[in-house]
C-alpha cells in the first residue's frame, strides 16, 4: 500500500482505538478522584512489568550498555512523552471531554511535521506531491482542530438521553478553555517526543526495550511528582471497580500496546506519518461518544471528520 505498506497503516488503526479508549479510561478514573498524577504512575508502573519479559524475550541480544548517555536519551524520552505530555493531556480530559481532547490531539501532525523539518528529518520540496500534502494538511488539521473546538454549528444527530449503562462520571462541570490550553501544550509535548523517538530508534532498533525503558522512567519520574504533590492518600487508592478497571486498561492497552505499536510504526515509516493518523481519533472518539454516552454530533465536527480522514488517506498514499 503505497510505499509504507498495509502493516503500518493496520498498526496505526489500532493503536488509535487503544489511544481512544486510554482517553475515556482516563476521564473515568480522574471523575471518580483519582488524580492525573498517580494514574500516570500507576499505568506505566504496571506496563512496566508487563514489558519487562517481553523485551527481554524478543531482544535478548539486544539489550544495551546501560551508559549515561543511552540513560540519559531514554529519560529525556520518558520526560516528554509521559511526565509532561500525559500530565497536561489528562489534566486537560479532566476539565474538558475526552471529545476535546481527540480533537486537539490533531494539532500533532502540524507540530510533527514542523519540527521534522526543523531536524532535518523531512524536506520540503514544493513539486513533490508527498510534500504538497503535508503541508495543506498542516494547515488543514491545525485550523480544522479549533474550529471543532470553538465551533458547533447545527445538530446533525442527535441521540436522546444516554442510556441508563452510560457511565455518570463523564459528566462533571468542565472548563473548555483551561482544558483547550493544556491539550494544546500536551500537542507540543507529544510531538517533540515522536521526534526524540525517531532519534533514539536511528541508533537503537530494539522497540519492545525502548518502550520499557520509556515506562520505567515515566513511573520513576512520577512516582516522585506525586510524593510531593498528592498528599492525600484516597487519591492512591485502587479499590476494585472503576480506577482499578482504568489503570488496568490503560497499563496494557494504552502505555504497553498502544506506545509499542506506535514506537514499531515510528521506526518503519518515521514520525510524521505516525502523527498523521491522529484524525483517526476523533471519528472513533465521536462514534464512541455519541453511541454510548448520547452525545449530540455537531456540523462542525463532522466536517473535521471528513478533513481528517482524507488527509490520513492521502499522507498514507503518497
Amino acid at each position: 500500500m503505497g510505499k509504507v505498506g498495509l502493516a503500518p497503516v493496520i498498526g496505526m488503526m489500532m493503536a488509535e482505538c487503544a489511544q481512544v479508549g486510554l482517553m475515556f479510561a482516563a476521564k473515568a478514573a480522574m471523575s471518580n478522584g483519582m488524580s492525573n498524577l498517580v494514574f500516570v504512575f500507576y499505568s506505566n508502573a504496571f506496563a512496566s512489568l508487563v514489558l519487562l519479559p517481553a523485551s527481554l524475550l524478543f531482544h535478548r541480544s539486544q539489550i544495551p550498555p546501560l551508559t549515561l548517555p543511552v540513560l540519559s536519551a531514554f529519560f529525556l524520552l520518558g520526560f516528554l512523552g509521559s511526565t509532561s505530555s500525559q500530565f497536561f493531556g489528562y489534566a486537560g480530559i479532566y476539565y474538558s471531554s475526552p471529545t476535546l481532547s481527540t480533537a486537539m490531539l490533531n494539532l500533532v501532525p502540524g507540530f510533527t511535521f514542523i519540527l521534522a523539518i526543523i531536524f532535518g528529518m523531512e524536506k520540503l520540496d514544493w513539486k513533490s506531491s508527498s510534500s504538497l500534502a503535508k503541508s495543506v494538511g498542516t494547515i488543514v488539521l491545525i485550523t480544522g482542530a479549533f474550529i471543532m473546538t470553538y465551533y458547533k454549528g447545527p445538530h446533525l444527530l442527535m441521540t436522546s438521553s444516554p442510556p441508563n449503562l452510560s457511565l455518570q462520571f463523564f459528566m462533571p462541570q468542565t472548563n473548555w478553555v483551561i482544558g483547550g490550553l493544556l491539550l494544546a501544550i500536551d500537542c507540543v509535548f507529544t510531538s517533540a517526543w515522536l521526534i526524540v523517538q525517531a532519534s533514539i530508534l536511528e541508533k537503537f532498533s530494539a522497540e519492545l526495550i525502548v518502550v520499557f525503558f520509556y515506562c520505567f522512567f515515566v513511573a520513576i519520574q512520577s512516582a516522585i511528582l506525586c510524593l510531593v504533590m498528592e498528599r492525600d492518600l484516597s487519591s492512591w487508592s485502587l479499590k476494585p471497580g472503576v480506577r482499578l478497571v482504568a489503570v488496568l486498561y490503560s497499563a496494557v492497552f494504552g502505555s504497553a500496546f498502544q506506545v509499542g505499536v506506535c514506537t514499531w510504526c515510528l521506526h518503519r515509516t518515521g514520525p510524521v506519518f505516525v502523527a498523521m493518523f491522529k484524525p483517526l481519533g476523533i471519528v472513533i472518539s465521536a462514534a464512541v461518544g455519541t453511541i454510548f454516552l448520547g452525545e449530540t454530533v455537531y456540523l462542525g465536527r463532522y466536517i473535521f471528520l471528513i478533513l481528517g480522514g482524507v488527509l490520513t488517506c492521502i499522507r498514507s498514499f503518497v
